[in-house]
């Protein structure tokens, strides 16, 4: 079987994000890494490829050059190669153009089940896996806490605010996983040392068959038209409590309207 795991090199959110002149999220002034929440479908893939034997699972990304870095992380984890699409024309692309280009990347690694996160940790859309079912034209499995495959067939498990629902599709599919689905490995020094050596295939627009123009900023179906820098933190009030220490606590709170 073979497994495509869809990943995404995001800015960390541990740093003080921001966007840049022409309003595309700044990388330039922040750390990167693999986006948290596509962990979890590498730890699905990898499970999944483990149960059934026999089985290869590719990391595809879709960024800049420093993009690989996130299919060098999921290959540290287990992966067995990865597929990084990087084109001067993708600078800008919204979820739109991101879901054209990685369906193609998909149908030229072909696949027997696409795995994603529920979401990326900076855009935060969740769309992504829903769009790819429909470019690709196969059934999607959306938002599971516990996926299984056997016999041609997935299976999982949502779990939503009143009900939990038991859903299944016949592959090839596409599915997304929750961050309750199973905490991810942590690479050992051995597998980060042997994803040295695995491959990673680097792609562009005129491989996969597609025109720049379609891509970038003037090809996006969304754009940000203006942004607004948060305010910087104030200082806090200081209460000296002389014994009205909870009498003024109680006023502040009211005059703030919290109580």
């Amino acid at each position: 079987m073979k497994i495509v795991v869809c990943v995404k090199y995001v800015p960390d959110a541990s740093g003080e994000r921001g966007f840049a002149d022409d309003r595309t999220t700044d990388r330039e002034e922040v750390d990167g890494l693999l986006s948290e929440l596509d962990e979890y479908a590498v730890e699905q893939a990898l499970r999944i490829a483990e149960a059934a034997g026999d089985s290869e699972v590719i990391a595809l990304t879709m960024g800049p050059d420093d993009a690989e870095d996130a299919v060098r992380r999921a290959l540290q984890m287990g992966a067995d190669r990865g597929v990084h699409v990087s084109d001067d024309d993708l600078h800008g692309t919204d979820v739109m153009g991101t879901s054209k280009v990685l369906a193609k990347a998909i149908e030229h690694i072909g696949y027997d089940l696409v795995l994603c996160g529920m979401s990326s940790t900076d855009g935060g859309m969740g769309v992504l896996p829903a769009l790819l079912a429909e470019r690709l034209g196969v059934p999607q499995v959306t938002l599971l806490s516990e996926v299984a495959v056997a016999d041609g067939v997935v299976t999982g498990r949502r779990d939503g605010d009143a009900a939990t629902e038991e859903l299944s599709a016949s592959l090839p599919a596409v599915v997304s996983v929750t961050d309750q689905s199973g905490e991810a490995r942590y690479p050992s020094f051995k597998s980060i040392m042997a994803a040295k050596k695995k491959p990673v295939e680097e792609l562009d627009l005129d491989d996969l068959g597609l025109d720049g123009d379609e891509f970038g900023l003037d090809g996006a179906w969304t754009a940000v038209d203006d942004v607004t820098a948060r305010p910087p933190r104030q200082a806090g009030k200081v209460v000296t409590d002389e014994g009205e220490g909870g009498v003024q606590l109680a006023d502040f709170l009211a005059s703030q309207k919290f109580v």
